[in-house]
């Protein structure tokens, strides 16, 4: 592997411009943030080493066999994050970027381009709340203290920012693509001259360093690799990826995948439903992993595991068959989590989409069966089997290749009529995946507090009456702002108790699910006032205490540990029922302290762990 002699930035940036420095598709999307690419470019300005780069020599005949892309010198968070693709002519060898794709993006955004992020406290979604941004330099000298440790003063700046500074200040921020279209020599004096600093000496002096350091210095350093064996190469990449931004292995995968598809483009396939599956309801937070391993599960490859040999063209052929199925189920299957009231924030394991998608997929369910009356007990069900198997810890950990070929093989043999609860619930406790509640699950989940993840599926599950296609709130059955240190002295009491409030005031017992409008119209009252406004009978007033598994109400915060520890009895009762139990379970006896921890095949160590490859 040769080391190629050093270049300049500036030439560097000319041959992606000219198209002759491409990014395989290997490589994922950029994802540096606007600080990254400032503490980059203020490294530079400092004399400090980027690190080397890779570079990857494709014959022809292997450079038909993939998809290559440009690379983006302007970057928008709503809609320009995925790189144009380069189409290849056939008898043209390529150089693609195997390691650096990150850092020479940087470069090329912050001295040809713009960045665009979202306005803060702005409406996301709108395009005018993502102004393009330019990187600029102050050249009033060194930037002042800050935690980044930054020497020189770069920031991202719009035209409506710029715009807004007086004059005078405006004119000492110097766009940095100004200093790369200069060229060396004396362009840059008249950029200079220009903004009246052609005679400023600390502002000639910082923009002559960024030019030298961009025009002069011999800083970029690229190894290049020419062999064709792609499974070597993969290895190399793996193998240099030691620091930065997480990449999983699935970003080297989707490559062969959209190298083998004919009839369509993976990559934007991909990333496309992605954003698509991403959007729905309120949101949620899907990766292309989920995308590709559900794929691998829905069109029948037999071993799930994200491996070189799993993506043969068979089984990329197979794939592209039936993507638009795939598709069609795993937005099925997305939409039925939301209407569930599940989102990003609240779907704490995402791998439960894959076999909910493989009974939809199994049974050809469309659209139509989140509304059909007829499918109401098997939505019903289906939704109490998730948010058991998303609260019960551990379920979605180690061994999950296994645990996906499993389900989809109980689905596949029992899914025909209606989803296989019991069926599914004994393959998983074979599997040591037991959805039967102990007494110490019982006592974690009374644990949950607000703001973790298990709390929305612990209390809608709990509580089925609650209509989770409206938008609900986990709200403070008595308000936090009832709980604190002030108002509980106020109440008259003492400061151990004070204490012992505190460390409960955020927990399930104190929690409900209300609905937005509602939640907005309690605001701080005590409980018992605003329920004595709302539910103005007795009897609608028991109602409520009934289907919400609450205890007499209080009007007094000094009564709240009270009010605590008798509805976290209440709770454990509604605990039980979810399960389908009637009395509490014996107590599950504690494991051996000097039992060694089993250690799970290589290939699962690394998924189960949540250790991933890394890049620039």
């Amino acid at each position: 592997m040769p080391y190629l002699p050093a270049t300049t930035i500036a030439a560097i940036l000319a041959q992606i411009e000219r198209k002759d420095l491409i990014l395989p598709a290997i490589q994922r999307e950029y994802v540096w943030k606007p600080q990254q690419v400032v503490a980059l470019f203020d490294s530079i300005m400092r004399g400090y080493p980027i690190g080397s780069f890779l570079s990857w020599r494709v014959e022809q005949a292997t450079a038909q066999e993939f998809r290559f892309y440009d690379f983006l010198n302007s970057y928008n968070e709503l809609d320009m994050r995925h790189n144009p693709e380069r189409a290849v002519p056939p008898n043209q060898p390529v150089v693609a970027v195997l390691d650096g794709q990150q850092r020479l993006t940087s470069l090329n955004i912050g001295l040809r381009g713009t960045y665009a992020m979202k306005k803060k406290y702005a409406w996301s979604g709108i395009p005018e709340n993502y102004p393009a941004r330019t990187l600029h330099v102050s050249l009033h000298g060194h930037a002042p203290g800050n935690a980044a440790g930054l020497l020189y003063d770069l920031r991202f700046l719009s035209e409506a920012q710029l715009a807004a500074l007086d004059p005078e200040e405006a004119r000492y921020w110097l766009p940095v693509p100004a200093v790369l279209s200069a060229g060396p020599g004396m362009g840059l004096w008249r950029v200079l001259a220009e903004r009246d600093l052609g005679n400023d000496t600390d502002a000639m002096e910082i923009a002559s360093l960024l030019a030298e350091k961009v025009h002069s210095e011999h800083s970029v350093h690229f190894f290049e690799e020419a062999d064709q064996d792609i499974e070597r190469v993969l290895d190399i990449f793996i193998r240099v990826n030691s620091g930065g931004t997480v990449l999983s292995y699935s970003d080297l995968l989707l490559s062969i995948a959209t190298a083998q598809w004919k009839n369509r483009d993976a990559r934007k396939e991909v990333h496309g439903l992605v954003d698509e599956l991403n959007a729905t309801g309120i949101g949620f937070r899907f990766s292309k992993d989920l995308i590709l391993k559900t794929g691998l599960v829905l069109s029948g490859v037999p071993d799930v595991a994200f491996k070189v040999k799993n993506f043969t063209a068979a089984n990329m052929a197979r794939l592209d068959a039936m993507w638009d199925e795939i598709a069609a189920s795993l937005r099925l299957t997305v939409g039925l989590l939301s209407d569930f009231g599940l989102s990003g924030t609240s779907l704490t394991a995402s791998s439960i989409v894959i076999p909910l998608a493989q009974y939809v997929h199994h049974r050809g369910l469309d659209q139509s069966y989140r509304e059909a009356a007829s499918a109401a007990g098997d939505r019903a069900a289906l939704k109490n089997w998730v948010l058991r198997a998303l609260i019960v810890p551990g379920i979605w950990g180690s061994g999950l290749d296994q645990l996906l070929q499993s389900l989809r093989n109980t689905i596949l043999e029992h899914g025909d009529a209606g989803f296989p609860v019991d069926e599914i619930d004994t393959m998983m406790a074979g599997r040591g995946k037991s959805l039967t509640v102990t007494d110490e699950l019982i006592e974690t989940i009374l644990d949950y507090e607000f703001g973790d993840g298990e709390t929305f599926g612990v209390l809608a599950i709990m509580f089925p009456h609650v209509n989770t296609r409206n938008i609900h709130h986990v709200d403070h059955i008595v308000p936090r702002a009832r709980l604190n240190r002030a108002s509980l002295r106020t109440a008259g009491v003492d400061d151990g108790t004070i204490e012992e409030i505190l460390a409960k005031r955020d927990g399930l017992s104190n929690l409900e699910l209300l609905e937005g409008s509602e939640n907005v119209s309690k605001s701080a009252k005590m409980p018992l006032d605003w329920a004595q406004e709302v539910y103005t009978s007795p009897e609608a007033y028991s109602a409520y205490l009934d289907r919400n598994a609450l205890p007499e109400l209080i009007y007094d915060p000094a009564d709240y540990l009270m009010f605590y520890e008798t509805r976290r009895s209440l709770l454990r009762t509604r605990i039980l029922r979810a399960f389908g139990l009637s009395e509490p379970p014996e107590k599950a006896p504690h494991a051996s302290a000097t039992q060694a921890e089993t250690i799970p095949p290589l290939d699962e160590s690394i998924e189960a762990s949540g250790v991933e490859l890394l890049d620039d």
